[in-house]
């Protein structure tokens, strides 16, 4: 019989949780660790829907990329979001556990996924961990043959799921692109970092006005690529999911399809470039 840490055991060996940034809180947040396990649903967020997905499912264990439980709760009363949440997990008899920077850095990581799908080759961590220099966050590097950067975001909006902000470009379209920084989630705090200081294009998510502005202002030969957040990081839950395939084949794992991107639609001006 497979239990709850089985799985953890699994999880651990891949996403080792003493490689997550120190501000991080990954690892089990519900559940008892030797409740039996048949099937996991895997989704980038605890939301409520995907626990009722997940409950739809039938899964006893629900992975996910963000911590529930990352800033500091007073109360898990179900008078809010994450009290809901956990009340739910519990009156199902369903395990949370979660797996996030320390699922960044690895190969086959968050980043790692991405510079693969994008074709890059000879690549290498943005910011190096200190356990091993091949493990970090963020990826750099080199695309077979340079492009322009429209057929480069092209490229990229087909790896990823369609939401309603796609891709937001700050670049010339025609401008030839060959090295490619990356970091899958918000990456705003690497604009200054050196190997995305060396590169064509820097692709990332959450990027923010004033950081993006002054970033272009002093390197406007460096285009800005901003992909929605659960749009970047969606694509590992697939990679995770047949990773945990192997090492638990007596286990099914499951990719709930809902789409936690909070924006809904957007509007624009009648006959506004968009």
């Amino acid at each position: 019989m497979t239990t709850v840490q089985d799985v953890i055991n699994s999880c651990r060996s891949l996403w080792p949780e003493h490689t997550a940034e120190q501000w991080d809180r990954v690892g089990l947040s519900v559940g008892e660790p030797h409740a039996p396990v048949r099937k996991v649903a895997l989704a980038l967020d605890a939301s409520l829907a995907n626990c009722a997905a997940a409950q739809q499912l039938g899964a006893q264990m629900l992975l996910t990329h963000h911590p529930l439980l990352l800033q500091a709760v007073h109360s898990v009363a179900a008078t809010d979001y994450k009290g809901r949440v956990i009340t739910e997990l519990i009156r199902s008899g369903m395990a949370l556990y979660s797996a996030h920077t320390n699922a960044d850095i690895v190969p086959d990581g968050v980043s790692d996924i991405i510079a693969t799908r994008l074709g890059l080759q000879e690549l290498q961590p943005l910011v190096p961990a200190e356990h091993d220099s091949s493990h970090g966050i963020g990826r750099r590097g080199r695309l077979a043959d340079p492009l322009s950067l429209q057929e480069f975001v092209d490229r990229a909006a087909a790896i990823f799921p369609d939401t309603v902000s796609g891709l937001r470009v700050a670049g010339d379209p025609q401008q030839k692109v060959e090295h490619i920084a990356l970091c899958g989630g918000a990456g705003d705090s690497l604009l200054s970092n050196e190997l995305v200081l060396q590169s064509d294009v820097y692709l990332t998510s959450d990027l923010r006005h004033h950081p993006a502005q002054e970033f272009r202002e002093n390197n406007p030969d460096i285009a800005l690529v901003d992909v929605a957040h659960w749009a970047a990081e969606s694509l590992w839950l697939e990679v995770a999911a047949q990773q945990l395939s192997a090492a638990l084949p007596g286990v099914e794992f499951v990719v709930c399809d809902i789409k936690s991107d909070p924006w809904i639609f957007s509007a624009h001006k009648q006959g506004a470039s968009k």
